[in-house]
């Protein structure tokens, strides 16, 4: 009897595309040497055998209104994984505030498809948010914070985030025009600052995105 289980994403697999089969397309987005070669990036299939200036260039037509700011002050290794997650979901630019210098591991490369943008400090970040018009979000479990399931994320804003333990500065709480909090039911006093950043990046999904 036939096996009608189709076969597995090749984005579940780290091995990727082998050379392109048959006559090469034409169209200038492809990008002759992955043809060539294969196609082993951790793209989605639209996006196989792409150039990389080509998929920003295509991420940018559809990308969401809200942003991502991170504070950096102790080279926090989440970083990555937060910057992935924006990607996942077309964050229009993700911001660091503090370090510019963050461990990119968990970012699975998907920095160089994503708008990432630096700022000195908590100031110059809430100085720029303000003349760009947009609204900040912090997300932290602080005295006064609104459930995250009762917020009304505004469709452009910026969605900020703090350090793994720390949480958000004194500063960024300040700066912030609400604070957010992610309902928990355990022990635990937090979540992963990045399941965190993901689970609020969704939240403002499931209020904009059109299904």
């Amino acid at each position: 009897m036939a096996d009608d289980t189709p076969d597995p994403s090749v984005e579940l697999t780290t091995q990727g595309v082998g050379p392109w089969k048959g006559a090469p397309p034409a169209e200038e987005f492809y990008d002759p040497d992955l043809l060539a070669k294969g196609d082993s990036r951790n793209v989605i299939d639209r996006y196989r055998y792409w150039r990389m200036d080509a998929i920003v260039a295509d991420l940018d037509q559809h990308r969401h209104p809200f942003h991502v700011a991170i504070e950096n002050w102790q080279h926090d290794m989440n970083i990555g994984s937060i910057v992935r997650s924006a990607n996942a979901f077309a964050a229009d630019t993700v911001h660091i505030i503090g370090r510019k210098r963050w461990n990119k591991r968990g970012a699975m490369v998907t920095d160089r498809y994503q708008h990432v943008r630096y700022h000195a400090d908590v100031a110059s970040f809430a100085e720029w948010a303000a003349d760009a018009g947009l609204p900040i979000i912090a997300i932290d479990n602080v005295p006064g914070s609104v459930l995250i399931e009762t917020f009304d994320f505004p469709e452009a804003c910026v969605l900020l985030f703090g350090q793994e333990g720390p949480g958000l500065s004194a500063k960024a709480i300040a700066a912030s025009d609400a604070v957010v909090e992610i309902s928990q039911f355990g022990s635990t006093r937090s979540i992963n600052a990045s399941a965190a950043a993901a689970v609020a990046m969704h939240a403002w999904i499931t209020q904009h995105e059109s299904f």
